[in-house]
Formats: C-alpha cells, sequence, structure tokens
C-alpha cells in the first residue's frame, strides 16, 4: 500500500504534433518501450503526455523526453535504439553526456542516415579502435560490436586509410558438421558470417557489398585462411574470437602488416570450444593487457543496444553463471 501513495501524475507537454511523432513513434509505437523501461505508465493527450508512477520515475521519464526532444530539434530522427540508450543513461546518471553520443557520424549508411556510437561503451570502443593498432571488444551479443567495428572499417576504406577489409572468424561449429552442410566453401561459412553481411549490407547496400567482394576489396574467410599471410593496408575484424584457440589466437594476431588495424570481437560467455580446450580470448587478454597499442574494451548487459527485456534476460543469465560458478568454487574447497 505504501508504495501506491508515492504515486503521481505529471503532465508533460510537448510543442508540436512532429515532435510527439519523433518522440513516442509513429501510431505511438514507442510508448510501451519507455514504460518497460522506466517503470511507468504514459498517457498520451493531444500535445500533452500524462506521465504515472513513482516519483523517482516520473522524474526520469521527463529527464528522457527533454533528452530525446533535444536530439529531434537539431533534425535527429530517433529509433528504438536511441530511447534505450536514454533510459539506460538515466539511470546510470549520465544523462548529460546522451548529447555528446551524436556529435560525431561514423559513416552515413545507404540510406543517408548517419551511423553513430549509442552509448559510452561503444565510444569508448570506437575510441580504442581510432587510437590502436589491435583492439579487442569483449561482451555480450547486441553491444553493437560487429556493427560498429564494420563501420570503422568501411570509414577507413572510403578515407583512403586501408585498401581492404579482412572479416575471419573461426568455423568452430565447423569441424565435422559443417561437412553435412550444402555448397561450397563461402556458403558453408556464411551462416556464421550473418551479422557482417548484415552490416556491410546496411551501409552499402547489397550489390555494392557484392562488387567489392569479387573485386578482392572485402574478403571474407575462416580463420585458418589467414595463415601464412602478412596483411598490409588492411582493416581486419575476426569476429566470435572466443572460439579460437590459443594457437590460433598468436597466429592471427602476428599477422599485422603495416598500415593495418585489428578488431578482435568476442563473448567469453558463449564459448563453443571442445571441453578443457583454453579460449585464445581469455588467455590474450591475460597475456596482452599492457602491450602498447593494444586496447581491451569491457561490455557488460548494460550496454546491449536492445529491448530492455534482453538486458535482463542476459543479467538473470550471468547472476546464474556466477551462483553456479561460485557453487563449484565451495565443493572444489
Amino acid at each position: 500500500m505504501g508504495e501506491q501513495k508515492q504515486k503521481i501524475e505529471q503532465t508533460f507537454q510537448i510543442e508540436s504534433p512532429e515532435i510527439e511523432v519523433g518522440l513516442l513513434g509513429t501510431q505511438d509505437k514507442f510508448v510501451s518501450l519507455i514504460e518497460q523501461g522506466m517503470d511507468v505508465e504514459i498517457r498520451p493527450f493531444g500535445e500533452n503526455l500524462k506521465v504515472t508512477g513513482l516519483e523517482e520515475d516520473v522524474k526520469l521519464t521527463i529527464d528522457v523526453f527533454q533528452a530525446l526532444i533535444s536530439l529531434l530539434n537539431q533534425g535527429i530522427r530517433i529509433h528504438s535504439t536511441d530511447i534505450v540508450s536514454a533510459m539506460k543513461m538515466a539511470h546510470r546518471g549520465t544523462l548529460e553526456y546522451f548529447a555528446d553520443l551524436y556529435s560525431e557520424t561514423i559513416i552515413k549508411d545507404r540510406r543517408g542516415r548517419s551511423i553513430r556510437v549509442k552509448n559510452f561503451g561503444q565510444r569508448q570502443y570506437v575510441n580504442a579502435i581510432k587510437h590502436n593498432d589491435i583492439t579487442f571488444g569483449i561482451g555480450p551479443a547486441g553491444t553493437g560490436k560487429t556493427y560498429l567495428a564494420v563501420a570503422m572499417a568501411v570509414a577507413a576504406l572510403k578515407r583512403g586509410e586501408v585498401e581492404r577489409i579482412i572479416l575471419t572468424r573461426p568455423a568452430v561449429e565447423a569441424g565435422e558438421s559443417l561437412g553435412f552442410l550444402p555448397g561450397d566453401l563461402r556458403e558453408k561459412v556464411d551462416p556464421y558470417l550473418r551479422p557482417i553481411y548484415d552490416a556491410l549490407n546496411d551501409i552499402f547496400g547489397a550489390d555494392h557489398t557484392q562488387r567489392l567482394i569479387d573485386r578482392g576489396v572485402i574478403e571474407i574467410a575462416p580463420l585458418a585462411y589467414m595463415r601464412g599471410r602478412t596483411l598490409d593496408s588492411a582493416f581486419v575484424i575476426l569476429d566470435e574470437a572466443q572460439n579460437t584457440t590459443n594457437a590460433q589466437m598468436k597466429m592471427f594476431l602476428t599477422r599485422l602488416g603495416f598500415g593495418s588495424k585489428m578488431v578482435v570481437n568476442g563473448d567469453v560467455s558463449q564459448i563453443d570450444l571442445p571441453h578443457g580446450t583454453r579460449s585464445g580470448l581469455i588467455n590474450a587478454e591475460r597475456i596482452l593487457t599492457n602491450i602498447k597499442s593494444i586496447k581491451f574494451v569491457k561490455f557488460s548487459a548494460e550496454d546491449v543496444v536492445r529491448h530492455p527485456v534482453v538486458a535482463r534476460i542476459i543479467t538473470a543469465y550471468e547472476d546464474e553463471t556466477s551462483k553456479r560458478l561460485a557453487q563449484k568454487d565451495k565443493e572444489e574447497k
């Protein structure tokens, strides 16, 4: 009952119908997203929004509205990912830095929309890629690691800083099972490289991407194909790096050539290596942490730029894993 008493209703006025559509989405499609993320109830009445919930939640929701409206006033179109970022920053007390995320465009996609960082974790990652030869992005899926790495690679290619983009990943599930899939090697590896293709198609369009692949400007190959090569003037991205062995990781990192950049992405909570095989990504972090021009950026469930429920699912699984490991340690002692 006590909690019920603390609930308040506040009215927030929107200056124009255009701003209302930008903020709440067509047919108010963002309303339930904001309600879930902020734990409030929102009822639009003409140019007024009635926000009901605990006082702190209502206050934060209005702060989020103001932050998003300031973007709309700059002519920036809002997507659900922008709303998720604003809500997370509000909960962390960092909403004042929200506008900074939009101060720089990495590149424009094929529709002319700006690709920008969506949160502080992504900003650290992009800065690390800019200022280091090798950047490791470690964290759960949905944090934008692959997408941003591909965007940075394309931007470097367009600026003439590199001559080609090389995208690779270990075909670990490959083992025997890949042999049973129909098609040639490229078709077999393709399902595992889908996120990379999606990012390229988003930026270049499918036809242009295909032309660049045909010309060898973009190369997509399994990790085993990197052996014995030196990769000069290339932007090289290794995805799913948690599934490399120590030997594969060392082989890959020592391919770095002049005028090249490497980005190594992985999620150490999703290792598919055979039982007892140590992940090369975990080992690399242990061995290389203090080496100049190599930077490790950690992402957490907080950085997941997806529906609020997805972040909660990831956190719940992480908590369960932590409990299990703690229990295991207890039993071993």
